[in-house]
C-alpha cells in the first residue's frame, strides 16, 4: 500500500504560472520508443532475424541482448522528468520482435516496480519488428485492442532502386502480388483513471528504395491512421484519440500534412481536427533522428482536438518533448552527435531519440 500512496503522490504536480500557482494537477507521461532492433538471441525460422544470433552479422549474445534491455529500461524510467517522478503511464514501442523481449524488458529493475501491462501481435513484417503498447496497470485498464493491418501493393512500373537513405528498414515484397509487408496499426482503448482513451501505435513504411518513390506507402498509412480516427468520433465525437510513432516522414510530409490533415498550432485545429506539438519543434531544427548531419522528427505524437482544449477538469495536453538526455549521444567518431545506437564494439540505446506528451488534470 505503501509504493501506490508513493506513486499517487507522483502524479500530483504544481503547474507554474501558465495555469496557477495555486492548482495541483495530475499528471501522466505518455511516450514513444524505437527500440531499434529489440531481438533475442535465437533464430525464429520464420522472420529475416538471422542476423541478431550468436552467429549472425551482430554477433549477437546473450550479454548483449542483457545490456541492450538494461540501456532501454534505464531511458524509459527516466523518460517524462524531472516534471513527472513517475515512469510513462503509457509507453508506446517499435522494433521488437516478439512479446518475450517485452517480458524480459519490463522485468528490468528499473521498470519492474511500475508493473506494467503489454498488448502486442505479430505484425506481417518480414524481419519480424512488431509495435506494442505498455502500460501500467495501477493507472490504466485496456478494454479492446486489435491490430489492424496495412494493406499496400507495389505498381508494377514502381521498382525500389535509387537514392536510397541508409536505414536498418528495408521494404519486403511478396513478389508475384506485390505485396508491401509492413507493421499493423495498433489500436488501444481503455480508461486512464475513468476517462477513455484510445491510442494508436505506429511504425510507417521505411524510405528504402528513396523518399519519393516510397512515399506512397507512408501517405497509405496515414490516410489509415486518419481513418481509424474519424471511425472513433463517429461513435464519440468527443473522442479523445493519441496516435503515435515512428512514421519514417517528417511533419511536413504528405503522410502527416494532407493524410492527417494535422496543424501545428492548437487554436489552428477544427473540431475533430488533429494537433501535431512535433511540428513547431521541427521548424526550430530539433530533431529525432539524423541522416548526412541533418535531423529530423520521425517521432511523432498527435492528439485529438478533444485532447487540447483549455478545461482541465480532464485529461488534457500540457506539453511535449523530446528526450534526449547526453547518455543517449554519441561523443565520437562518424556518428558523433547522432543518437548512440549498437555498434561493433559497444551496445548503445537506439538511433532514435524517444518523445513523450503529459496528459494533465485538476486535482480535487
Amino acid at each position: 500500500m505503501q509504493k501506490w500512496r508513493l506513486a499517487v503522490v507522483a502524479l500530483f504536480f504544481l503547474v507554474p504560472m501558465a495555469f496557477s500557482q495555486s492548482k495541483s494537477y495530475r499528471i501522466h507521461t505518455v511516450a514513444f520508443y524505437n527500440f531499434e532492433n529489440l531481438f533475442d538471441t535465437i533464430d525464429s525460422p520464420d522472420t529475416h532475424d538471422e542476423e541478431w544470433t550468436p552467429q549472425g552479422l551482430q554477433h549477437w549474445t546473450a550479454s548483449k541482448y542483457q545490456q541492450k534491455l538494461k540501456n532501454l529500461a534505464r531511458v524509459l524510467s527516466e523518460i517524462g522528468k524531472p516534471d513527472n517522478a513517475n515512469a510513462p503511464t503509457l509507453i508506446a514501442g517499435s522494433e521488437i520482435e516478439n512479446r518475450n523481449v517485452l517480458e524480459d524488458l519490463i522485468q528490468q529493475p528499473n521498470l519492474a516496480a511500475q508493473d506494467y501491462g503489454i498488448i502486442h501481435f505479430d505484425s506481417p513484417d518480414k524481419r519480424g519488428i512488431d509495435v506494442a503498447l505498455l502500460y501500467q496497470k495501477k493507472f490504466f485498464m485496456p478494454t479492446s485492442y486489435r491490430n489492424i493491418p496495412l494493406n499496400i501493393r507495389r505498381k508494377e512500373n514502381q521498382p525500389f532502386d535509387g537514392d536510397s537513405e541508409e536505414t536498418d528498414d528495408q521494404i519486403v515484397e511478396n513478389s508475384s502480388k506485390n505485396r508491401i509487408f509492413t507493421r499493423d496499426q495498433l489500436l488501444v482503448t481503455g480508461f486512464l483513471e475513468g476517462e477513455e482513451i484510445h491510442i494508436i501505435v505506429n511504425h510507417w513504411p521505411s524510405r528504402s528504395g528513396g523518399e519519393k518513390k516510397s512515399s506512397p506507402y507512408r501517405e497509405a498509412a496515414g490516410m489509415l491512421n486518419r481513418k481509424i480516427i474519424d471511425s472513433l468520433q463517429k461513435i464519440n465525437p468527443n473522442a479523445k484519440v493519441i496516435t503515435l510513432g515512428d512514421l519514417n516522414d517528417s511533419p511536413f510530409n504528405n503522410s502527416v500534412k494532407k493524410a492527417l490533415e494535422t496543424k501545428a498550432k492548437k487554436q489552428e485545429v477544427p473540431e475533430f481536427g488533429i494537433f501535431n506539438p512535433f511540428e513547431e519543434m521541427a521548424k526550430k531544427g530539433l530533431g529525432t533522428i539524423a541522416f548526412g548531419d541533418a535531423w529530423d522528427i520521425f517521432d511523432q505524437i498527435m492528439l485529438t482536438q478533444s485532447l487540447i482544449k483549455n478545461d482541465f477538469s480532464t485529461y488534457q495536453y500540457w506539453k511535449a518533448g523530446i528526450f534526449n538526455r547526453s547518455y543517449l549521444i554519441q561523443t565520437s567518431g562518424r556518428y558523433k552527435g547522432y543518437p548512440k545506437r549498437h555498434s561493433a564494439t559497444e551496445v548503445g540505446f537506439s538511433d532514435h531519440f524517444p518523445v513523450y506528451v503529459y496528459l494533465i488534470k485538476e486535482a480535487k
